[in-house]
This record gives structure tokens, sequence and C-alpha cells, in this order.
């Protein structure tokens, strides 16, 4: 007989990512509901169409839609559509497409260069990006084609409508197209109570990749083409990538339970809530400083080296490669407040018993 497996040991709630949240019971109820029978593989199937029917709705306009496995392949495949291998894409510096993608927006555009412009807060400086695209424009530079930005950023910043709209302004002066990556869509949508179609396609929002699986799907985000030319043949680039699911209701289904029962912005309200939390309650510990305003669900400090490897001693789990090597706090639809309160009182209690205090002053 098989040796039983062994019980999962308890975990505190981790604040290094949204990914280590589980499936949200909306998300969870859907997917029970379309593992019933057989039905139509590939997409053919009534849970895809309505997911897609959702999300049109949810956008307010006929929009394009394909379900893939995950956020690495919506962003590499959707710039790959907008690009062919000899033009450029130009992202801010800290952007996912440049930091964590593992070269994968390369890789399926068949080599379009990635061309870094800085700006503050994780947001792309406009005047960065059209100093880019004008500095060369001979054959032996790579063609910008599309500004890639990121909503929420990297930096836990969002853009406002007035922002995007100067995007996007800029943009189709410059001849570009507009790819935004949406993993943390839901939250920007969130923080600034905005119509979904005023935060993508009304402001010059060409192709959206809208996250799932940090809102609380298991699996799962969506590319979503606001220009339906520019989908031509998509479905043939996912095929290719292995991202044509065979049982595509399972990535459809839980977009259906989000939408429909209004948990997709709930969860994202929820995560941004508890990270307001979180700021409120370390701002005024010493040694702690806030290094980029928080809008979303991301929340950035600065702390002496002492003090993150003490609370990573206490089973606190949080990423420091991110935001300039800032330690990363991140909530999501599942954090509850005294989790936020306990990492909180473990900072409060670590730092007071540290010899040397941290010198930066609090933002």
């Amino acid at each position: 007989m098989m040796n039983p497996l062994p019980a999962p040991v308890a975990r505190k709630n981790q604040f290094a990512s949204d990914n280590y949240s589980g499936i949200c019971p909306q998300a969870w109820q859907a997917m029970a509901a379309a593992n019933q029978g057989w039905a139509d593989a590939y997409g053919n199937d009534p849970w895809t169409e309505q997911a897609c029917d959702l999300v049109r709705e949810f956008f307010e306009t006929d929009c394009q839609v394909f379900f893939v496995f995950n956020g690495t392949a919506a962003n590499s495949l959707a710039l790959a559509a907008l690009c062919h291998s000899y033009h450029s894409v130009i992202c801010h510096e800290s952007s996912h497409v440049e930091t964590d993608e593992c070269g994968a927006a390369e890789f399926f555009s068949n080599g379009t260069k990635i061309l870094l412009v800085p700006g503050a807060g994780g947001k792309v400086d406009l005047e960065a990006v059209a100093h880019t695209v004008g500095r060369r424009s001979d054959i032996h530079y790579p063609k910008p084609k599309v500004l890639s930005i990121t909503q929420a950023t990297e930096l836990g910043t969002v853009y406002s409508e007035s922002e995007l709209c100067a995007v996007g302004d800029l943009a189709r002066r410059l001849g570009l197209r507009l790819h935004m990556d949406g993993a943390r869509f839901a939250n920007a949508l969130a923080s600034l109570n905005a119509a979904p179609a005023d935060l993508s396609w009304r402001a010059g929002v060409d192709v959206l990749t809208l996250g799932g699986t940090k809102n609380g799907m298991a699996v799962g985000e969506a590319v979503v083409f606001f220009n339906r030319e520019l989908a031509l043949e998509f479905d043939y680039r996912c095929k290719q990538a292995g991202q044509l699911a065979s049982k595509m209701r399972f990535l459809a289904a839980p977009w259906i339970g989000l939408l429909q029962s209004g948990a997709y912005l709930d969860n994202a309200a929820h995560a941004n809530r508890c990270a307001a939390l979180l700021e409120r309650e370390i701002s005024a510990i010493p040694g702690i400083s806030l290094c980029h305003p928080r809008q979303a669900n991301a929340v950035f400090v600065s702390m002496p080296p002492a003090l993150s490897e003490a609370l990573q001693a206490r089973g606190w789990h949080f990423y420091t490669f991110i935001g300039s090597g800032h330690a990363r706090f991140m909530c999501s639809w599942n954090t509850e407040e005294r989790d936020v309160r306990a990492l909180a009182n473990d900072l409060r209690d670590l730092a007071a018993h540290l010899p040397h205090r941290h010198p930066a002053a609090k933002n």
C-alpha cells in the first residue's frame, strides 16, 4: 500500500504575492458547474462563449477575447501579434515584460527588440517615449511599433484616466500600438472606481491582457483585442504556443463566476483595502520607510536588512527583488485584517528591539 500523503502544514497568510492565494469561491463553484458531463473541446463550448460575452459586456464593446493559461503567454503572444521581428516594443524599465518574462516576448515575436524608458512610480515617462521613437529612423534601428504599459504598475501605482488618455494620445501621434499588461487591472479599477472602458479602449488601448490568476482564479488570463483587426489568426498563435486548452471550459468558467457575481471587482477592492490598512499600520514604525504611493494592493517599504531577516525568520514571506530591492508586501482577495495586523505587530515588535534604527526618513 502507498503511504498516505502528509497532512498540509498550516502557514501564515503570506504577503509575497497575490499568486500565493487560493481559488475564490465564485471561481471554484463556476468550475464545478462546468464539470458536468461532456462538452465540445477547444473553446467550442457554451461556457467559453458566455465568458467572452461577459467580457464584452464588462468593457461595453465588441472586443475579441482569447483565454490562455498564464500571464507570460498572454503578454508575449499579444505583443507578438502587434509586431514583426524587426520592430521594437517600448516599455518601462521595471515592467514585467522586461524583468520577469524570461525573454518570452522576444522569443514569441521571433526577436522583437525591447526598448526601455524610465518613469516615476513605474509609469512611462512620455518625453522619454517620444525621444526613444524619434532618436533614430534609419533602417539599422529596430522600428518602434508598440508601447506597453502596466496597470496597476509593478510598483503598485495606478495610471489615472487622464494619464492613460495622455499615453493613448502619444501612442497614436507616434504611430504606436498600445498594449496594456493588466495582470492587476481589477485592482486599478477598484482603486479609481472607474468604468473598465474608460481605463482601456476609450483611452486608446488596442490590446489588454486581463488578469485572472492574481484575482481569485486557479489559472488563466484573457487577451482582449479592442481593435479586432489585430486579432487576425491569434488563435493560431495560441495553438502553436501550447496555449489552446482542449478543455477550454475550465479556463473560461471562472470568468463567468467572477463577472456575474461581481467578485472580480469585489476581490480587488478587498485586496486594496487590506494594503491600505497595512500601510497605515506600519507607516509609523521606526526604521520603516514607505517607498512608493500605495494605490492598489501592494505596499513597498525600505527597512534595515536585519529587520527583514528577522521578519522572515518569524515565517513571513515577501519579495525583495521587485522595485529596486525594497520589500514588497502584496495583499490578495483572501488576505484578512487579522493577517495584516499580525504582520504589523511582528514588524513593530522586531523594530523596537533592533540595536540600530534605519536612518531613512518616511515619505
